[in-house]
């Protein structure tokens, strides 16, 4: 009697172990139930028929962003961490309790489908924490959406499904995704609306994103591709300078791929085509002003309408520029007036010439300057060829070196001028399609062709010349007193070498001698070599032959008699 009335220790826990389902079976990490006795401020009392009850926050009673709703009398599952804590307080926890119930309930949704609801309430690194009913998750930052959020403030503390990637209940790990269930339902969508869509088909959407070669439209479920080439006709440098995201806007379907799902829209097949009817609108050889919207290495566009471009090829930019960068001859948004030189309607393509536009400099000097006239310039260049020298009109002519003077070498002649020097010279010839201009300065000594010219001077013409200078490479002569001015060269000044020496002629002499042609000024050379070679076929056809036994000078000598006579 005296121990059923005071039992022992080891009594009490029989008795306790018996209420909990035998010895074997210990109290603690066990989900059992409890009455809620009492609230007091933030925590709940619960007996949960232990020697002492516990208390709970509670915060553990309620889903995220909620408050708790408990009252006294309320029944809770809730788990037993200890028995007795130092204070002889049982150690329970309501959210271990929801944990553990739904642990059991996400590993069998793990086996099936996979998909659960939760409530996202936190923010970690790389991600956000994810209540699933009691059990703890972690949801990636690249599984919130189909596309990057920058706030997910609005998705915060609402229930919504997950798909369950990967759970590990020993570790206490779950990973899950939102986007999973986006993708699958935005799939069920897609293939829905786009069987109802079709090829040239026109439809009103929302600009959802904009990138740098296009922008994505919602067509209501289902996104489709505006590429920038197609927003519109005229150029469109970043689609942000026509639509802004929200805005609707109407498309056209151009192209629809079933299987990869992918749909490509136009705004600018809704528009009159402005090439239709471009080559009647601008004929070749026509003039119009343009405004020049791009420059490249290798030349710049012009806009003629909107929707309309042509290329002014580099080529076709200046008259007198040349190799130098478009940008250095025209500015972006400048108007300019161009000449039309092509037209491709099928390729869409049009060429234009800004040079055409304006006046040709080689016409314009070749009017005000003709053959003959003196110019004067700056010497620009000197090559090995002769000099360049700059001219009216921002054109350049070409004094060959054997233009530049009498009686020297061309190099020689060239060693007399330099670099930025300015020179009087005499227009030879002007190549108006070749764009050439050549000079000569030789021709002004003693007037030139421009003082005497060679009018009635022909080739093999026989003339009796005044010596009007010697120099060391010839003679300088003139016929008659106003006559046409030449030269002789020291070679031409007879047929033997001792005869070939221009200091045996005086200046003033007179003698015979055969126009042998003319130079690049139309000025005549003159030979007295030529002359004897001619007299001396003369004489033998006429008084001697190699079979008749006579000497050359015999002949000579019969010719010289008859003329005497």
């Amino acid at each position: 009697m005296a121990d059923t009335a005071f039992p022992s220790r080891d009594d009490f826990a029989a008795l306790l172990n018996e209420k909990l389902g035998g010895e074997d079976e210990g109290f603690e990490g066990k989900v059992t139930t409890g009455k809620v006795t009492a609230i007091e401020n933030d925590l709940a009392v619960i007996d949960v028929g232990l020697k002492s009850e516990g208390r709970v926050p509670l915060r553990e009673f309620a889903a995220p962003g909620q408050k708790a709703d408990l009252s006294v009398g309320d029944e809770v599952e809730v788990y037993v961490d200890r028995v007795e804590n130092a204070n002889g307080e049982a150690m329970l926890s309501r959210d271990r309790a929801r944990r553990e119930a739904a642990w059991d309930k996400l590993e069998k949704d793990f086996e099936g489908e996979g998909r659960v609801e939760g409530t996202i309430f936190g923010r970690v690194k790389g991600g956000f924490t994810v209540d699933l009913g009691g059990a703890v998750a972690f949801l990636p930052g690249s599984q919130v959406d189909i596309r990057p959020v920058r706030d997910v403030g609005p998705l915060m503390d609402i229930p919504q499904p997950f798909q369950i990637l990967k759970m590990d209940r020993r570790r206490g790990n779950i990973v899950v995704s939102r986007r999973a269930i986006l993708e699958e339902t935005r799939a069920e969508q897609r293939s829905d609306l786009i069987q109802n869509l079709t090829e040239n088909q026109v439809i009103e959407g929302v600009v959802k994103n904009i990138t740098d070669y296009g922008a994505f439209v919602d067509l209501g479920g289902i996104d489709g591709l505006l590429h920038v080439t197609d927003i519109s006709y005229k150029r469109v440098g970043h689609p942000s300078e026509v639509l802004n995201i929200g805005d609707k806007v109407k498309v056209q379907i151009i192209r629809i791929n079933r299987e990869t799902q992918r749909i490509s829209l136009g705004m600018k097949q809704l528009e009159a085509d402005p090439w239709e009817g471009a080559s009647a609108k601008y004929p070749i050889d026509g003039l119009f002003t343009g405004r020049v919207t791009n420059i490249t290495e290798y030349g710049a566009f012009v806009e003629l309408e909107p929707g309309i471009e042509g290329l002014v090829h580099v080529s076709e930019m200046s008259w007198t520029k040349k190799n130098v960068h478009p940008g250095k001859i025209v500015s972006t948004s400048q108007e300019v007036e161009v000449k039309v030189l092509e037209v491709d309607e099928e390729k869409r393509r049009i060429s234009l010439g800004l040079k055409q536009a304006q006046s040709n400099p080689w016409n314009d000097f070749a009017e005000k300057f003709p053959v003959g006239t003196e110019v004067e310039g700056e010497v620009k260049n000197s090559t090995e060829f002769g000099l360049f020298i700059g001219l009216p009109g921002d054109v350049d002519g070409m004094v060959h070196m054997s233009d530049i003077a009498w009686g020297v070498s061309g190099e020689e002649a060239l060693n007399m001028h330099h670099k930025g020097e300015t020179v009087k010279a005499v227009v030879l010839d002007v190549d108006v399609e070749k764009e050439r201009i050549s000079l000569g300065m030789k021709q002004l000594e003693r007037g030139g062709v421009a003082a005497g010219g060679a009018d009635g001077v022909k080739k093999g013409q026989i003339s009796t010349v005044t010596v009007l200078d010697v120099r060391d490479g010839g003679l300088e002569v003139q016929i008659g007193e106003d006559g046409a001015i030449g030269f002789i060269r020291r070679t031409d000044l007879g047929r033997d070498r001792d005869e070939q020496r221009p200091e045996r002629f005086q200046v003033g002499q007179q003698f015979d001698a055969m126009v042998t042609g003319f130079d690049r000024s139309k000025k005549p050379n003159f030979s007295i070599k030529a002359l004897q070679i001619s007299e001396e076929k003369q004489a033998v056809a006429q008084y001697g032959s190699s079979d008749s036994g006579a000497s050359l000078g015999d002949i000579l000598g019969e010719a010289l008699k008859q003329k005497d006579d």
